[in-house]
């Protein structure tokens, strides 16, 4: 059994080899048994076996059964920093073998160590702790996954989320997402409580605060998925309806080309969908729906000689318009009445003529990209340009089907819409005039290439403006949560024992 002294000089010459590191097996085969000796030279083994084990695949199956043992020895310690480094085995060829050792690792109960040190460890360890957890424990068979072990997961899972960073925070929704006990109604709804204490809900917000705009979407972007019939977004709509919406032009955001403000109503819109029943319906919908005002001009003036008296055209905001549409017609359902009894007389005709003059723009410009798209398939509907063309005809269509419901007397929320960033079924440019008014006969879905927020303006007045960063977005590749802010902030961890930095 080597002594201390011995495994530091075999480490001196593996590390002092750099690229021919490799040719020294015998070197490295005096560390491997370093797992035979006593306390210290186990620590000491734990520590450079994971260090030079890539060099030396001949040894895999060696180097991983020395590390197994380490991880199952009577000195908690040791056991602690051989369990540490086993992130750095989960590589290639060997992952399945890793697998296999976590799997005993369950077995065995040794899940709270690795917990242990995700709460404890230095931040390096604490990062391969927490990647190797969202990445394996979804191949582990259900004898090995018990009900008892995803308890300990939850259990455990709550203890590090009370100090997250955002980037740790998303990896723990696709830990705890995938466990089998919490896809029930009640597992799910557990998630989404997770998810408000961690977006804050109950704070004041402020739009002028990076981080905290950052925290909110991040935070709701993981709830989203979780929504449904029997799990509502009640408590997040509401949020943006009283928090965000009044404050949605002064929003800002670390994330450089990103429109914040459509993204916040994207958001919304797909919410809106599973709202429950909301305390204070009345006043949150009157919110929404003087935001949708906004975005809904009214007709310019004419001249004595018919023309318009204005410079310029209203721009009309499709984009936005489809989100705030969407969520009035969502929300609305559930107070059909607005229009007509809690609007006055005059509000209401001045909605219908922004709706109207909204609606005669639409048709032509939906007529514009039909003409324009026509015929086009397979390659022809790949380039950029009609990439953003179907998109535009998707959101149009959307908005159309959403005015004419509105028109209706009594206005009607009975038409259903795929939002236009949404999955939808394929089907071709120029097929029956009937699918003109449904989203399901938009064209395929195609995400847009990149960031061209500038419209293509494809009729003269009313102009249109829409944007063509409107595919999926997955907001958490685009920034993780940034530095503390005076103790009330996601982002670089510090002192974890004092809690949540923000």
């Amino acid at each position: 059994m080597p002594t201390v002294e011995e495994l530091y000089r075999n480490y001196g010459i593996l590390a002092d080899a750099t690229e021919q590191v490799g040719q020294h097996k015998d070197a490295y085969q005096v560390i491997l048994d370093g797992v035979k000796g006593g306390t210290k030279e186990k620590r000491l083994a734990a520590q450079f076996i994971p260090k030079f084990f890539k060099h030396f695949p001949e040894l895999a199956d060696s180097a991983i059964n020395a590390q197994l043992d380490l991880c199952e020895d009577e000195d908690v310690s040791i056991r602690r920093q051989a369990i540490k480094e086993l992130p750095q085995f989960a590589t290639g060829e060997n992952l399945p073998r890793v697998a296999d050792i976590l799997t005993q690792l369950l077995q065995t109960g040794t899940l709270g160590g690795l917990f242990s040190q995700i709460l404890q460890g230095e931040d390096i360890v604490r990062e391969r702790a927490i990647k190797f957890l969202s990445t394996k424990l979804k191949t582990l068979p259900d004898e090995v996954l018990t009900k008892e072990v995803e308890e300990l997961i939850l259990t455990e899972s709550k203890k590090v989320l009370e100090d997250v960073t955002g980037e740790e925070f998303v990896l723990f929704m696709k830990i705890l997402s995938g466990l089998k006990s919490l896809q029930t109604v009640s597992g799910r709804q557990q998630l989404v409580e997770l998810v408000a204490e961690q977006a804050d809900l109950e704070q004041t917000f402020n739009p002028s605060d990076p981080d905290c705009v950052d925290r909110l979407l991040q935070c709701t972007r993981q709830a989203v998925p979780l929504f449904s019939k029997n799990v509502h977004s009640t408590r997040f709509v509401t949020y943006f309806c009283e928090q965000v919406l009044p404050n949605l032009s002064s929003l800002t955001t670390p994330v450089e080309g990103l429109d914040i403000q459509l993204e916040v109503l994207k958001l919304l819109a797909e919410m809106s969908s599973f709202c429950g029943d909301m305390e204070k319906l009345e006043t949150n919908l009157r919110k929404l729906f003087d935001k949708l005002l906004e975005y809904m001009p009214l007709p310019p003036e004419e001249a004595e000689n018919g023309e318009n008296a204005g410079n310029e055209e209203p721009k009309l905001q499709f984009s936005y318009v489809e989100c705030l549409l969407y969520s009035f017609h969502q929300l609305g359902r559930k107070l059909p009445d607005f229009l007509t009894a809690k609007l006055n007389a005059e509000k209401l005709k001045d909605f219908k003529i922004r709706l109207q003059y909204f609606a005669r723009g639409l048709q032509v410009y939906i007529r514009q990209l039909r003409l324009a798209l026509q015929g086009k398939t397979g390659e022809a509907l790949k380039t950029d340009e009609n990439k953003i063309k179907v998109v535009a005809l998707k959101i149009t269509n959307n908005i159309n089907v959403l005015i004419k419901d509105l028109f209706h007397i009594p206005p009607s929320y009975k038409s259903t819409v795929t939002l236009s960033w949404k999955p939808v079924q394929k089907v071709e440019i120029g097929q029956k005039r009937a699918n003109e008014d449904t989203t399901s006969g938009s064209p395929p879905k195609k995400s847009p290439a990149g960031p061209k927020r500038d419209a293509r303006q494809i009729y003269n007045p009313p102009s249109g403006k829409y944007s063509s960063n409107l595919g999926n977005f997955n907001y958490e590749q685009r920034g993780a949560f940034r530095g503390s802010r005076g103790g009330r902030g996601w982002g670089a961890r510090g002192n974890r024992s004092r809690g949540r930095l923000y």
